[in-house]
């Protein structure tokens, strides 16, 4: 089963783009690591040890529950890189440190912020993933061994690379496809209350996690099921055949 990298710019990116994917996949089986590029601070409201705390209880209430931990299910883990907050760069230096965290998980999928947005963090960060994946490929070529790693794996090009919605533009998303998150959603919806600092206390950002239950439920609409998150690729899905297919 492959290992899985959801690389956010700021915690909860992952949570707000694809909470209930990544709850859902994790109970699948899947070893899911999110990634923080940053801690998110200076933020309006709130300091790093709150971010930090807000993001580590959120990955927790995303985890499997116990009977899918007892069926072999992993417990979501959360690495942060430190780049700084509003400062991120695509650079060679962070390609290379993004690249041994690929290595060091050894992903087979990543899961980036959708390339268009208002957020130059945000741009920046799914450049760095875009190139990392290409660099964690390369053959004597050391890679940084990440924070919480020990030592850092063979180089691999993870298969397949695929785009959350976490946006600051005011557009509706294009996905390629949506994956079905029914069952998950209020495992989502309690992770994004975690961050109180963003939303409860933060009046610009209050209701957030509603509005964003009420886009999951438009985009469950588009499929026939009670809630989706909407993903994007640049590059074709194949299928063997129409099994998973939601509707078919």
């Amino acid at each position: 089963m492959p290992n899985i990298l959801v690389i956010g710019p700021h915690p909860d990116d992952q949570e707000i783009g694809m909470g209930g994917t990544i709850a859902r996949l994790a109970a699948q089986g899947h070893d899911v690591l999110l990634c923080d590029m940053t801690d998110g601070c200076p933020t309006p409201v709130g300091d790093r040890p709150t971010r930090l705390a807000e993001a580590a209880t959120a990955a927790s209430l995303l985890s499997p529950a116990h009977e899918e931990l007892a069926r072999g299910a992993k417990p979501i883990r959360r690495v942060i890189m430190d780049f700084k907050n509003r400062q991120v760069e695509h650079s060679l230096e962070g390609r290379h440190r993004l690249a041994g965290l690929i290595r060091a998980h050894q992903a087979s999928v990543l899961f980036v912020p959708h390339p268009e947005d208002a957020h130059p963090d945000h741009i920046a960060v799914t450049r760095l993933a875009e190139d990392a994946r290409f660099d964690a490929k390369l053959t004597r070529v050391d890679m940084p061994v990440p924070p919480g790693f020990g030592t850092i794996g063979d180089p691999i090009y993870p298969r397949w690379l695929f785009y959350y919605y976490c946006s600051h533009l005011r557009r509706v998303a294009d996905p390629t496809f949506c994956i079905d998150t029914t069952g998950y959603a209020d495992r989502k919806t309690a992770a994004l209350e975690a961050y109180r600092s963003q939303f409860e206390l933060n009046p610009a950002n209050r209701g957030l996690p509603q509005r964003i239950r009420a886009w999951d439920e438009y985009f469950g609409s588009r499929i026939g099921t009670q809630t989706a998150e909407p993903f994007f690729t640049k590059e074709p899905l194949g299928l063997t055949s129409l099994a998973g297919v939601v509707g078919i």
